[in-house]
């Protein structure tokens, strides 16, 4: 864990004066010295023991599971991890998860059902890795028996976008009673070069492409896809990684003790109405 823990450093790229609100969101998700899923595992939380392994096929370092404390409470922690040098990006395929990792997380998460442990998920893969090896054993299953089985977790389920969300591959652990995102965070159904070279037929268009997508925190919020936003240090959470890690645990801690509330029926019948009201236009 100790090589791609963030190393404090000046901003090395910001985004360029006049372009797009939007894509200067997309940029700073994306900034190098963001903190990754691990910088904020050894902020949050303590006692973290990881779990490797699917028991089918392998283990996918581009998701991190296991069981953890956080504020004196037991939890399990499922999370996207891109790397942080060439070394480590290729080791976590660049937080780009297989088959194997979406079923070591759905592993954990049943894990922690079982003992009843809340669960909390980090999210940051600009989408579930595309090869064909990761089709052969079944990517689109793998992503879709997450969706369903997290949608009747019996405990606390809480996302926190604290990145890029990418499509499928993020919301294959972005199925909770409470969805977060970090302040300069995006989640969107697609890349925007993706989106500018089929819309478009340019992905040089992607600027404008990330202002129709509606990709950013405060548009999700908006939209009531999101149940709200954590503040970053100004200029983005690379600037300060601890103050960052710090409001998140704030959000953490206070939606953990509003659930904690919920009988196991109430925490399933919240989660499935909130993903039914999404795209309703009939309500």
């Amino acid at each position: 864990m100790d090589s791609e823990q963030i190393v404090q450093a000046p901003v090395a790229a910001t985004p360029a004066p006049g372009s797009d609100p939007a894509w200067q969101r997309v940029l700073l998700a994306r900034h190098p010295k963001r903190p990754h899923s691990l910088d904020y595992i050894q902020r949050l939380f303590s006692d973290f023991q990881e779990i490797h392994g699917d028991r089918a096929f392998g283990d996918d370092p581009a998701i991190v599971a296991g069981l953890a404390q956080f504020a004196g409470r037991p939890v399990a922690v499922v999370a996207e991890q891109k790397g942080r040098d060439t070394k480590q990006k290729l080791i976590r395929n660049f937080g780009m998860p297989k088959p194997e990792g979406y079923r070591k997380a759905l592993r954990v998460m049943q894990l922690a059902a079982k003992f009843g442990r809340p669960v909390m998920t980090l999210l940051d893969t600009p989408g579930a890795y595309p090869g064909i090896d990761a089709e052969e054993r079944g990517q689109a299953e793998a992503i879709a028996r997450n969706l369903r089985e997290m949608a009747r977790l019996p405990v606390p389920v809480i996302a926190v976008c604290i990145g890029e969300g990418g499509s499928g591959g993020a919301l294959a652990l972005g199925v909770a009673n409470i969805v977060l995102m970090l302040e300069n965070a995006v989640y969107s159904v697609i890349s925007p070069e993706s989106c500018a070279a089929i819309i478009y037929r340019d992905s040089g268009k992607a600027e404008q492409a990330a202002a129709a997508l509606r990709l950013t925190a405060q548009d999700l919020e908006h939209y009531g896809l999101i149940d709200g936003i954590v503040a970053e240090p100004a200029g983005g959470a690379q600037q300060d990684p601890d103050l960052a890690a710090d409001n998140l645990r704030s959000a953490l801690d206070r939606h953990l003790g509003n659930l904690a509330r919920f009988t196991a029926h109430e925490l399933v019948d919240d989660r499935y109405a909130k993903f039914r009201r999404m795209g309703n236009f009939f309500l």
